[in-house]
């Protein structure tokens, strides 16, 4: 049975061609690459404001074979295509609409090719609304196989009524991933910090992407007395890592 990293591999250049599409028109500058953790498990967590550019960049970038976790509505074909429109809608308002009539027969023929292949590469969906343990356990079942996971933290844009409106409120998911698998396994996940800006300009517009990769960051570093706090220091010690990376972006 063939792997999902051969599975990667094979998609690779539909990959890079899909990824220089979804960034057209941007400058890609990337600081402190040599951050990212190149064998073994790793999970890297970061801001989510560029939706499906957010997921180009990190493809473009990283130094090995990488699996992301993704909306369960993209696995649909229907699913899917309502969620581009209301992205195209968000994002270039009464223009969206226009657009999303304009390229239907390309965008019925991508979302096609998207909802049918994504879950042959290993992507891994997650309910938005719930099951999310079920998500935890399949990141945790790769991360035993030595694979890297990407999980960013947001909805995929900018929400200007946030207190910062670039880095949404980190879940516990990946502290608590990282808890477990020390507890239970013994194994020690290195957790990547990676803070991005410039991917939530719309498709098109011409803009540099910066990002900024942090060192790796360990659970064992942020122990308490109990799992609930330990879990709650560690997820607040990444989401301010990421907020200090995306500062340095900024200043």
């Amino acid at each position: 049975m063939i792997s999902w990293e051969e599975e990667l591999k094979k998609f690779e250049p539909i990959i890079r061609a899909l990824s220089h599409l979804a960034l057209l028109g941007k400058k890609l500058e990337v600081y402190g690459q040599e951050n990212f953790v190149k064998r073994g498990p790793n999970l890297i967590v970061g801001n989510h404001v560029g939706a499906y550019k957010d997921i180009a960049v990190l493809f473009k970038i990283l130094p090995r074979p990488i699996f992301f976790t993704a909306n369960r509505q993209i696995f649909s074909r229907e699913e899917f295509n309502e969620l581009i429109g209301r992205h195209l809608e968000r994002h270039l308002k009464k223009i969206g609409l226009f657009i999303n009539l304009l390229l239907a027969p390309l965008r019925s023929l991508f979302v096609q090719y998207i909802s049918t292949n994504i879950a042959r590469i290993g992507t891994i969906p997650v309910d938005l609304a719930n099951k999310k343990r079920e998500t935890r356990q399949l990141i945790e079942n790769y991360l035993r196989q030595g694979r890297a996971v990407v999980a960013l933290q947001g909805r995929g844009r900018v929400r200007p009524a946030d207190p910062n409106p670039y880095v949404a409120p980190f879940k516990p998911g990946a502290s608590a991933i990282a808890y477990n698998l020390f507890l239970r396994d013994g194994l020690l996940v290195p957790i990547t910090p990676v803070a991005i800006f410039g991917t939530q300009r719309p498709f098109l517009i011409p803009t540099v992407v910066k990002v900024r990769v942090g060192e790796p960051m360990f659970i064992t570093d942020y122990l308490k007395e109990n799992a609930r706090e330990t879990i709650e220091s560690f997820r607040l010690a990444l989401e301010n890592r990421v907020k200090r990376l995306l500062y340095s972006l900024l200043g």
